[in-house]
């Protein structure tokens, strides 16, 4: 089992599914064998969000595979963890998050240089399928525009 010393896992979807705004980088609660199996990539970010539980914000829906050496002090793959902000920060989103359509996803999960879990994660407003359209047609004009651009 290979343990990396930087740990970076991107939720891809995010950027197509929502417009975002405001992001912030928060710690994570985490326990037990939850890290080893986090320093081993054995995380995914892609269908969670976050929500205000009692004043404090929890990233919901996070699935972090078992340790293989856990034996039967293993986590739960699939809980709610909660998030480390300042209280500023907490009231800052909790007022977005009383607006319709609005909601606080993860972008990116990963260890810091100081070995602490972190995540990143933004206000989104979901997106309408034509404004996906455009994102894209967007995205491939400007690889057309990139490939023209390499080969003369």
């Amino acid at each position: 089992m290979k343990i990396e010393k930087t740990v970076t896992i991107k939720n891809k979807r995010a950027r197509f599914e929502y417009e975002l705004s405001d992001e912030i980088e928060a710690g994570i609660v985490l326990s037990g064998t939850e890290i080893k199996s986090l320093r081993s990539s054995k995380a995914s970010i892609t269908d969670s969000f976050c929500q205000m539980i009692n004043g404090e914000l929890y990233l919901i829906n996070m699935m972090i595979d078992e340790y293989k050496l856990g034996t039967y002090y293993n986590h739960q793959i699939k809980r709610d963890r909660k998030l480390l902000l300042h209280k500023r920060e907490l009231l800052k989103f909790g007022k977005k998050l009383k607006d319709v359509g609005i909601t606080i996803v993860p972008l990116k999960l990963y260890i810091n240089d100081r070995g602490f879990a972190k995540v990143l994660i933004a206000v989104g407003k979901g997106k309408k399928l034509f404004d996906k359209r455009e994102s894209i047609k967007n995205r491939e004009n400007k690889i057309t525009l990139d490939r023209i651009l390499k080969k003369s």
